[in-house]
């Protein structure tokens, strides 16, 4: 069986920024990428994983998800001036352009790929892709969102050709809704997408009524899309664990994935301006080592947002950690899941599920009991704290 863990960085990828004053885009800076690495460093991590070294994604691969008029649009700006790289960039919601993006984009696109395939041909287990900019938002057509060209989805596509992948699980854990990957899934029943997002009953970006948790997949992909809608800030520790307990574990052992990649997003953390929500950097090595029972080990994280520099350098270093299989840290914090907001999300999405997943039904069953929710209603959650015990046992054990 394979081991190591990958760490894939260029600092090339820190070679563009915003150029103009943008207050929706000036969180997304190259300092992102600076300080997870500078972390990694301080606590000894980068010479503990197995070099990797990027490469540019090719133009074949970039269009295995966008297209080829699109390609051509990011491929222009090469050569715009400032004020022409601000009038492009307007054609798009919450993007910004440099001369630098597309030279970085096909990096970030490339360096994931080259994880795929360092985990797929075996010569590590799992392994970790610090890339910019990210690219969850970004669809077939459009830039969204900071994001140019759709790593992960990329990534998927490409394992499922290359090595002929039946099962690959996305788990987007970015507090923004990951809609571009969505979007290219939501009718493939071969991609298991599970995201939970700030939401807010729609009032929070991307804003889109296809974020909601009764938006399950499309034709054949119905049951594959796995939405957890958070209706309000401060969701800690026990809330994310809950819903890694009772929607996606359970339908994850059921689906049995040949091999996971993570949307690692940590604006979902403590202190992020962005998702306003408590959870600490030791829960994301908790759910990295929850993933990691899952698909023989394989599992390529790739990042995606962050914008408080502090909680993201902890949690990416709490994820490379766990991921090279050292001691779980404990969980800090309460750990019954918010009462009146996030077991009625998890039970309403249990519920929406049922019909496709043998174990989320169980779950939804469970939960129904212990939220005091059929559909619609209130209640309290009574379950105290929650454990692994909680989980049925997998059909599938990873090995």
């Amino acid at each position: 069986m394979a081991s190591g863990t990958a760490l894939i960085y260029d600092d090339e990828m820190t070679s563009y920024k915003l150029l103009w004053d943008d207050p929706e885009c000036d969180i997304e800076v190259p300092e992102r990428l600076l300080s997870s690495y500078e972390q990694l460093k301080h606590y000894h991590l980068v010479e503990r994983c197995i070099h990797v070294p990027v490469r540019e994604g090719t133009e074949e691969e970039i269009m295995l998800v966008h297209s080829s008029e699109y390609l051509e649009v990011v491929k222009s700006t090469q050569t715009m001036n400032e004020e022409e790289l601000q009038r492009v960039s307007e054609n798009y919601d919450a993007v910004y352009f440099h001369p630098n993006t597309y030279r970085c984009a096909k990096l970030a696109v490339g360096a994931t790929l080259q994880l795929v395939d360092s985990v797929m041909s075996g010569k590590v287990r799992n392994g970790m892709a610090l890339v910019r900019p990210p690219g969850h938002h970004s669809q077939r057509n459009a830039a969204n969102g900071f994001c140019v060209f759709n790593n992960v989805a990329i990534a998927a596509q490409y394992a499922k050709r290359r090595y002929g992948l039946q099962r690959i699980l996305i788990v987007d854990w970015d507090v923004h809704h990951g809609q571009g990957i969505q979007y290219v899934f939501e009718e493939d029943p071969s991609v298991l997408y599970y995201s939970w997002h700030r939401y807010e009953h729609q009032q929070f970006w991307p804003l889109l009524r296809e974020s909601d948790y009764d938006a399950v997949g499309q034709g054949k992909g119905k049951g594959f899309n796995l939405n957890v809608p958070w209706n309000k800030v401060g969701m800690g520790n026990s809330d994310y664990l809950a819903a890694f307990f009772h929607v996606l574990l359970p339908v994850a052992f059921e689906f049995v994935p040949e091999l996971i990649l993570v949307s690692s997003g940590y604006d979902s953390g403590i202190g992020d301006p962005e998702g306003q929500m408590n959870a600490t950097p030791e829960c994301f090595a908790h759910l990295t080592h929850f993933l990691m029972q899952l698909a023989n080990g394989r599992l390529c994280a790739v990042l995606e947002g962050g914008y408080h520099l502090k909680s993201l350098s902890e949690s990416v270093c709490m994820t490379v950690k766990t991921l090279l299989r050292d001691p779980l840290p404990q969980i800090s914090g309460e750990m019954a899941p918010c009462l009146r907001y996030g077991s009625r999300n998890i039970l309403f999405h249990a519920i929406c599920v049922c019909s496709y997943w043998r174990r989320g039904g169980a779950r939804a069953e469970a939960l129904e009991g212990k939220v005091g929710v059929k559909g619609r209603g209130h209640g309290s959650y009574a379950g105290g704290s929650l454990t692994f015990r909680d989980l049925p046992s997998p059909l599938h054990p990873a090995q």
